[in-house]
């Protein structure tokens, strides 16, 4: 089967450029002597995991689905963090985990004793890791609704709310300040870590430097990163250090292909309609929000030709624009929306009852298979 010969709309995610990325991922983690692994809430797409094995079987989960789906489909070591656990999940985490991370010093208060009979009463190559995510209160990122660090921040410890020690028995530190962010910022972030929380270092095993590392973009400079770490490893050789980047395992490796199937012209503004969805296929274009690019679109304010795109659905707030192009749309023009594989495919709704589009592997050598498509059944079970 050949791209063309695929009904839209659907996500193709394409092998070469998925293995790319992980091969880059590969040498930073074996240059720079750090572990590197998969977050789910970017990339929960299980079926092209038999590809990401063959590089990669560590992940991280903040919910129990996820944790299972790291045991069952990538089979490695899962890093769990969330917000709030609790007397019903606690134990299945504990479980299921190699290492924990608690936001607060009061859920790991709550919860210590929990861990300490785990451990007590499991082999030590299934023991738990717990640590404790910090908060350096360092800002490196300009979107609100992705910053971590913001004033009244719900995520991590200041050092003003941990005081002069560690509670008894926490073993790492994690922090999470970046989003699709360069190695120079987290040479800020790091830099703020260091002189807040560098006098716990010496009494943990590990430290987590969280996501948003976007290394597996164009421009991001490799090199300076594997250099920073393997400076901070040399003031720290006991350490485990562990980076968790959701974007960069799958970033540019995919795709959403949709149809133009009617053009709207009102009050001079002309809508392209599209058989996909913003708000059901697309989400976080309107939270972030961001504007994908299209494969052959000029830039609008030189265009001859310009448009919205709309969704089909019935959401008054279901569009985006405007786009640029040299020749006029036409209803069954095909339209390629770019790198909508991470954060996208594991975003999508059925609002409106809209189905999802298919999702396609594009092999190197040209063959392209479903790797899975929705039916009613799809729908009627997810409000059942």
């Amino acid at each position: 089967m050949k791209i063309q010969d695929i009904p839209t709309p659907f996500y193709i995610v394409y092998e070469d450029k998925l293995r790319r990325n992980l091969e880059l991922i590969n040498r930073v983690e074996r240059e720079a002597g750090v572990n590197i692994i998969m977050a789910f809430k970017a990339n929960a797409l299980w079926r092209t995991f038999d590809i990401i094995r063959e590089y990669n079987r560590d992940s991280t989960a903040s919910s129990l689905n996820e944790m299972q789906l790291g045991i069952e489909e990538l089979g490695g070591n899962v890093h769990s963090y969330c917000p709030a656990y609790t007397d019903l999940t606690i134990d299945k985490y504990l479980a299921g985990s190699s290492h924990i991370t608690f936001n607060s010093v009061n859920q790991y208060l709550r919860f210590k004793d929990r861990v300490d009979e785990y451990n007590r009463t499991v082999d030590a190559h299934k023991r738990v890791s717990p640590g404790l995510r910090v908060n350096p209160q360092c800002s490196v990122i300009e979107t609100d609704i992705y910053n971590p660090a913001l004033p009244g921040s719900r995520f991590g410890v200041t050092l003003e709310q941990l005081g002069d020690k560690l509670p008894e028995g926490v073993e790492g530190l994690h922090f999470h300040q970046l989003c699709e962010s360069t190695s120079y910022d987290l040479e800020k972030v790091l830099d703020a870590f260091e002189n807040q929380f560098g006098k716990f270092l010496p009494g943990v095993k590990w430290v987590n430097m969280g996501g948003g590392h976007l290394m597996t973009r164009e421009g991001y400079d490799v090199e300076h990163l594997i250099g920073l770490l393997k400076a901070f490893k040399s003031r720290y050789p006991w350490l485990q250090v562990i980076l968790e980047p959701g974007s960069a395992f799958t970033w540019r490796t995919g795709d959403l292909i949709t149809e133009v199937v009617d053009i709207v012209d009102n009050q001079g503004v002309k809508t392209a309609i599209i058989d996909a969805s913003f708000a059901c296929h697309m989400p976080d274009t309107l939270e972030m929000p961001y504007k994908p690019a299209i494969t052959g679109s000029i830039d609008p304010e030189t265009a001859p030709h310009v448009y919205r795109l709309g969704g089909n659905s019935c959401l008054s707030g279901d569009y985006m624009g405007d786009w640029g192009f040299e020749k006029p749309l036409e209803p069954g023009q095909r339209l390629t929306l770019e790198d909508m594989n991470h954060y996208t495919t594991v975003k999508t709704t059925m609002f409106n009852g809209l189905q999802h589009p298919a999702i396609v592997m594009c092999y190197s050598n040209g063959d392209c298979r479903y790797l899975r498509q929705f039916t009613y059944e799809d729908y009627k079970n997810r409000m059942s």
